[in-house]
């Protein structure tokens, strides 16, 4: 086909890459995280809005693809997520469409939250923040120094429970601020280390695995316990890989002595949750990825693959490579 698609693109999408999109297809953009309130479309109503449209590209990041988008002879569906699980692929693949995907956009930008995580839990940064807003820099009769002095990470020992994208761009930014990086995941010949051995040796645990049926709970009580004394644990990838009340038991025992979490079950974590109250946990509202820089590069990712695709070449980053030429 060589006539000018039109793509309807509800994903936040900036920069050249969102340029070059715009020069291989009429564009009708409306990204969902703009909305007031947030919209996510259901599988019927981004139906729907595609007949209005009259797309034949969809470029979504949290809307729902499957059973009646399928109908409508999209030329590709692409989704900004390194796993596209809100589509459905075996539908996709069953209807001829090829899907699209944006494999390691958000890495930078979780991989550096990742290190914000470690230094603001180790260092204090927040209770020493409120300690200046509030007027409480000398509580008590103490000095500031007294009351925040703690350890340096250069010469610790970083374990790493995931070595993707992820946890290859957070392994060289740990080893660059003097910290020798192990390294656990199944799938990657580089790392060296079991799940046991690394949680003997490391003074730092940070999680970058995806979750599975082999991941859903692989930190909890037992490993917390063979952790070393006084290990801070980090989470920037999904809080169902660890038990949270067999953290918050670790923290209270001090055999965890600082955490940082991105993400909690069901994007929420309750106001009086124990971890709120400790001055020694730095938690996040699962903002990894979000950096302008991420929505540059999922542009780039799929305005490459789609300009392949149209011109007969293969994409890159296709879940579904055998659609091609059917």
């Amino acid at each position: 086909m060589t006539s000018r698609p039109r793509a309807l693109v509800t994903a936040p999408l900036r920069g050249p890459g969102f340029a070059k999109l715009r020069q291989l297809a009429d564009v009708v953009y409306d990204p969902w995280i703009e909305q007031t309130p947030l919209r996510i479309y259901s599988a019927d109503q981004l139906a729907e809005r595609i007949t209005t449209e009259r797309a034949q590209i969809v470029v979504v990041e949290s809307d729902s693809i499957k059973g009646p988008v399928f109908d409508l002879g999209l030329r590709a569906v692409a989704a900004t997520r390194g796993d596209p699980n809100n589509v459905d692929v075996a539908g996709a693949t069953a209807a001829g469409v090829p899907v699209l995907y944006t494999p390691a956009r958000n890495a930078d930008a979780v991989a550096e939250m990742t290190v914000a995580l470690l230094l603001a839990a180790t260092r204090q940064l927040l209770t020493a923040d409120s300690d200046v807003r509030s007027g409480n820099m000398f509580r008590e009769g103490s000095i500031p120094y007294q009351r925040f002095r703690g350890w340096e990470i250069a010469g610790l020992t970083a374990g790493l429970v995931g070595l993707g994208a992820v946890g290859r761009a957070t392994a060289w930014r740990l080893s660059g601020l003097g910290l020798r990086v192990i390294a656990h995941d199944p799938y990657a010949d580089d790392a060296t280390h079991s799940l046991d051995e690394l949680l003997a040796e490391a003074d730092v645990v940070s999680l970058h695995a995806p979750v599975t049926k082999d991941t859903v709970g692989m930190i909890g009580a037992g490993q917390f316990a063979a952790m070393r004394d006084g290990v801070v644990f980090l989470n920037t990838a999904r809080a169902q890989l660890h038990d949270t009340d067999a953290l918050v038991e670790a923290l209270r025992s001090g055999k965890v002595s600082a955490a940082g979490l991105d993400h909690f079950a069901g994007e929420w974590l309750p106001t009086d949750h124990p971890l709120t109250a400790m001055g020694n946990v730095v938690l996040t509202p699962h903002i990894g990825g979000a950096t302008w820089n991420t929505e540059v590069r999922q542009a780039q990712l799929v305005a490459d693959d789609l300009a392949a695709l149209l011109s007969g070449g293969k994409p890159a980053h296709i879940v579904n490579p055998e659609v091609l030429g059917s």
